[in-house]
């Protein structure tokens, strides 16, 4: 499992104020963290960076859902 310590979790910037959220840590080497923004303490996914990158590129770029 991918260290965790140091990790810097900000919300997403399109987080709603009904604490539907996700956190992300992007600042470790080699890993970025996922978590759900009402449970800092459960648990964690862990991405590689590519995959993190890849996920936002395909959010940024895909039409809204009718």
């Amino acid at each position: 499992m991918a260290e965790l310590t140091g990790a810097l979790w900000r919300k997403s910037s399109r987080s709603n104020n009904g604490g539907n959220c996700v956190e992300v840590a992007d600042n470790l080497p080699g890993v970025v963290g996922l978590r759900d923004s009402k449970d800092p303490e459960g648990p964690v996914l862990i991405l590689e960076p590519r995959s993190w990158a890849a996920f936002v590129k395909g959010v940024k770029t895909e039409p809204p859902s009718k």
